[in-house]
C-alpha cells in the first residue's frame, strides 16, 4: 500500500489550511463542533457554507450531486485538516461523510432533490437517531415503532445519547417497521424533518459540555412513507456500512495527534522537561498508537475504495485502536502535566473527556472486539 498523497491531496489539503486560518472562528476547539450554543450554530453553517463555494466540502461527490467527482481520499484529507482544527464544520461532517453517500445509494430522484442539495452547500445540520434506553451496544434491539397508516408511518419511541439533536434540520431515524425472531430483521430508516410536530428533545447533562447529547421522543410523530430510505425492513444491511462510515472518516487519529503537539509546546511554556525518562515513553508510545491508527485507518479506508466485504471489520480494527490510542494520550498528558492536565477546560480535561466518548460512541470498544474476534479472527462465540 502506498501511504504518499498525490499532487492533488497535497494541494487540497493546503487550500484547507488556509482556509481554516483564515476564516476558523477565534477561540473555536473541539468542544464547540457539538454546536451548543446559537453561535457556534451559526459559526458552523458560516464556516461550511465558505467551504462549499470553494469546493471543499463534497469534492469526492459525484458532480451531478454538487461534487468534483475526486477520489475518496480527497475526503479523508478534509476529514483529517477539519477533525485537526476542532471540527468547525460541526454536525455537518455526518452529512458529508455518510448520510449523504446514504442518500445518493439507496434515496428515490425525490429524496435526492430534497436532501442533496442543501447538504452541498452547506446548509443542512442532521442528527442520528440509533442508540435507545435498551438498544445501546446492542442496536439491533432497537423498539422505536413505525406503523404504517396510509402514506404515513406513525412513529412512538424514544432515542438517547443523539448528538446535535438541539441544532438539527433532520434526523436519520432508524425505526423498527416489523417484528421478527430476529431482530436485524424488520429495521427501516426514515429521513424526518426535526420540526415534524410529536418530537420532543431533553438535553442530558454530560462532563463539563451543555447541549452535547441528548434524549429525542416520538409522540405519534407522522412521517410521510416517500421519506423512507431504502425498503422497508430491510435498513440492517445500511447501517453495518453506516456505522463503518462513521467509525473510519472521523479522523480521530489527526485530533490526537495535534493535541499531543499542543501538549509539548504547553510544557515548553511551563518550563516542565519532557526528555525524562517516564514522560518521554508516555509521549512515546502515545506517538506511536497514533501513527498506527492512522495506518489502520487508511487500510480500512482502502477496502472501502476497493469495494472490499471486508471494509465494516477493518472499521472496528480502527475503532478499537483509536480507543487504545485516546487512552495513551491521556496518559501523557497526566505524566507531563500532572494535576494541571485536569484543569477545567483545558486541553488535558477535553482530551479525558473526550476519551471516554471515544469508547461508548459509534459502537462500544467491546461490540468492536467482538466483531474483531468472530468476523476476523473466526473465534468461538463462547
Amino acid at each position: 500500500m502506498d501511504f504518499s498523497w498525490s499532487d492533488a491531496e497535497i494541494e487540497l489539503r493546503r487550500k484547507l489550511r488556509t482556509y481554516v486560518e483564515e476564516n476558523l472562528r477565534p477561540g473555536w476547539r473541539s468542544i464547540d463542533r457539538d454546536v451548543h450554543n446559537d453561535d457556534t450554530i451559526e459559526a458552523s453553517l458560516q464556516f461550511c457554507r465558505g467551504l462549499a463555494e470553494r469546493g471543499l466540502l463534497t469534492p469526492a461527490w459525484p458532480v451531478e450531486y454538487g461534487g468534483k467527482a475526486a477520489s475518496r481520499w480527497a475526503q479523508i484529507v478534509i476529514s483529517e485538516e477539519l477533525r485537526g482544527a476542532g471540527e468547525p464544520r460541526g454536525p455537518q461532517y455526518t452529512n458529508v461523510n455518510w448520510i449523504g453517500p446514504a442518500i445518493m445509494k439507496l434515496g428515490t430522484e425525490e429524496q435526492k432533490a430534497e436532501f442533496l442539495p442543501p447538504i452541498a452547500a452547506g446548509e443542512a445540520m442532521w442528527c442520528q437517531g440509533f442508540s435507545e434506553p435498551d438498544a445501546g451496544s446492542d442496536l439491533s434491539a432497537l423498539r422505536t415503532f413505525a406503523e404504517r397508516d396510509g402514506d404515513e408511518y406513525i412513529v412512538n419511541g424514544q432515542k438517547i445519547w443523539t448528538s446535535y439533536a438541539a441544532a438539527a434540520d433532520y434526523c436519520f431515524l432508524l425505526v423498527r417497521t416489523a417484528r421478527s425472531d430476529n431482530p436485524r430483521d424488520g429495521i427501516s430508516i426514515l429521513l424526518v424533518p426535526m420540526d415534524t410536530a410529536g418530537i420532543e428533545v431533553r438535553e442530558i447533562a454530560t462532563l463539563d459540555i451543555d447541549h452535547m447529547l441528548h434524549e429525542v421522543f416520538f409522540h405519534n410523530v407522522r412521517v410521510p412513507v416517500r421519506f423512507r430510505l431504502g425498503e422497508e425492513n430491510q435498513g440492517w444491511s445500511i447501517i453495518r456500512t453506516l456505522l463503518a462510515n462513521e467509525r473510519t472518516q472521523s479522523s480521530l487519529h489527526e485530533e490526537v495527534n495535534r493535541s499531543l503537539n499542543d501538549l509539548v509546546n504547553e510544557a515548553r511554556q511551563l518550563g516542565i522537561a519532557i526528555d525524562e525518562p517516564q514522560s518521554s515513553a508516555s509521549l512515546g508510545k502515545a506517538a506511536s498508537w497514533v501513527a498506527a491508527s492512522r495506518v489502520l485507518n487508511y487500510v480500512a479506508i482502502q477496502a472501502l475504495s476497493d469495494g472490499s466485504e471486508h471494509y465494516p471489520n477493518l472499521a472496528s480494527v480502527y475503532k478499537a485502536s483509536s480507543v487504545q490510542m485516546a487512552g495513551k494520550a491521556n496518559e501523557a498528558f497526566l505524566a507531563i502535566l500532572g494535576a494541571q492536565s485536569l484543569a477545567t477546560s483545558s486541553a488535558g480535561d477535553y482530551r479525558m473527556i473526550s476519551s471516554i466518548e471515544t469508547g461508548i460512541g459509534g459502537g462500544s470498544t467491546e461490540m468492536q472486539l467482538n466483531a474483531i474476534a468472530w468476523q476476523v479472527l473466526k473465534l468461538p462465540k463462547k
